[in-house]
């Protein structure tokens, strides 16, 4: 195997490294010469078996392969790469002018052919047009994650104390490589903060793979994040270079790690600590070079000490810690968050709702949400698509919320969050000596006829002076 290295003398872009697999010293000597002049990283492999073990070693940007080797046929490296799921272009060279080694070629993946012999300038267009190919794929997977890195930086909304903290770690740890783990309940947002991680450093070009591990069956779990062979189990009818390869150069988000089962907590801290992952069924190790975010919405420390996550694991994995904040210790942010909401699925759904009453914003502003930001936002969508006016009410709330959720623990109080009904006896009963019927029932958004129900159906009967002390007709709708 040799190598070479163009000089440099500008600051470090990456120098885009092609592999050659042909065992033609004559050959490999001048293509190795005329990539070098032309400013490329070039590595040559002399057999089929040390090109494919390259391609374990480098990120390569093209490859070139000759139809004949020694231990096997070009269409059979090509086979291979397309079995490992690797992106780059491959041109296949051969002697043999055969329509039908030309065709397959194409036809497994290859995106040109050379006939050997060749002209210098010949060989350097195939390269070229290949190389262009490669950098447009490449600047295409670019600004799809830039687009992405806008969105996931405006993501993260809150001036609370707890989360401009959160935010300044984590813009101080976003450039490193540091393993990160990040504690909080459900419904916080620990998936937006390993974007906000992920595209806030030098890995934002690369990709971010989100997986939850407690969604999918433990029996699957292993080869999604490891990769398996052809053949490696039954229903194994095509190769799998796993979670953790797909993510190498990035960011691997595992959320809900405390899921994980024992066994295969194992393999990944060997993956963390060698970096290096072997697929099911396979003898060869890959190296990766992939950075490990974990999130839960468990205390693994408990976890560790109750032998249901590996304490090596949890040390490895919390290097360093980000705790999120739960919405109810971040009340001042509830109405940023609402209106950022009410503005994305107002667009989504095509309905023109202008804003929201301040009965319907003194709600949210005093309900507890045990279901952190995913209850706000979904509250929001749900009322944005059943609401009847422009304005959100109180009235657009009625029997949306539960009296309380199984997902979380109301940890920071004593007292459940309050249904709509207990809010609006609360509301009735602290307000009814200095405002009238009419103004209460505006100042709830429900009609007069259901303010009096309620009422008579709690036993609250004194009415500010002046106001008609007489019942309406009772309605023929059941308010719970």
């Amino acid at each position: 195997m040799n190598t070479g290295k163009p000089e440099s003398h500008h600051v470090s872009v990456r120098t885009e490294c092609i592999l050659v697999v042909d065992d033609d010293v004559g050959i490999t000597e001048v293509v190795h010469w005329i990539l070098q002049q032309k400013g490329y990283e070039c590595i040559i492999a002399n057999t089929g078996a040390a090109g494919l073990a390259e391609l374990n070693l480098h990120d390569f940007d093209l490859v070139i392969t000759d139809l004949k080797l020694p231990d096997m046929s070009g269409l059979d490296v090509i086979r291979s790469i397309k079995e490992l799921e690797l992106k780059m272009p491959i041109i296949l060279m051969t002697s043999f002018s055969s329509v039908e080694n030309a065709i397959e070629a194409l036809r497994l993946g290859a995106i040109d052919y050379l006939i050997k012999p060749f002209h210098n300038e010949g060989f350097v267009f195939v390269v070229e047009r290949a190389m262009n190919e490669r950098r447009i794929q490449r600047e295409n997977v670019v600004l799809k994650r830039s687009l992405r890195k806008v969105f996931s930086k405006n993501a993260i909304i809150g001036e609370s104390d707890g989360i401009k903290k959160m935010l300044a770690m984590i813009q101080r740890i976003a450039a490193t490589d540091a393993n990160v783990l990040i504690q909080g309940e459900s419904g916080t947002g620990k998936e937006l903060v390993a974007q906000a991680l992920h595209y806030g450093g030098s890995r934002a070009d690369r990709p971010f793979v989100p997986v939850n591990c407690g969604a999918i069956p433990s029996e699957l779990l292993e080869s999604e994040l490891f990769g398996h062979t052809k053949g490696a189990f039954t229903g194994a009818v095509a190769a799998n270079a796993g979670l953790i390869r797909e993510a190498s150069g990035g960011t691997l988000f595992l959320d809900e790690i405390s899921e994980m089962p024992l066994n295969i907590q194992v393999k990944l801290l060997r993956v963390i600590q060698e970096r290096q992952v072997r697929p099911l069924g396979s003898n060869n190790s890959y190296v990766t070079d992939t950075r490990f975010v974990a999130a839960s919405n468990r205390n693994l420390k408990v976890e560790t000490e109750k032998g249901t996550f590996r304490a090596d694991l949890f040390y490895r994995l919390n290097v360093i810690t980000i705790q999120v904040p739960p919405l109810r210790e971040r009340a001042e942010d509830i109405e940023n968050l609402a209106q950022h909401f009410l503005k994305y699925h107002s667009r989504k759904q095509g309905n023109r709702i202008l804003g929201m009453r301040q009965d319907f914003l003194d709600f949210i502003n005093q309900y507890d949400w045990p279901g952190n930001v995913r209850e706000l936002e979904n509250l929001i969508e749900r009322v944005v698509i059943l609401a009847e006016s422009d304005i959100l009410t109180c009235e657009d709330l009625t029997d949306m919320l539960s009296v309380s959720s199984s997902e979380m623990p109301f940890s920071a109080k004593e007292e459940r969050p309050l249904s709509i009904d207990e809010y609006i006896k609360k509301f009735i009963l602290q307000h009814q000596d200095s405002h009238t019927e009419i103004e209460l029932s505006s100042m709830l958004g429900i009609g007069r006829k259901a303010l009096w129900e309620r009422r008579r159906c709690w036993g609250i009967h004194k009415v500010k002076e002046g106001d008609e002390n007489v019942s309406p007709e009772p309605l023929d709708r059941d308010f719970r």
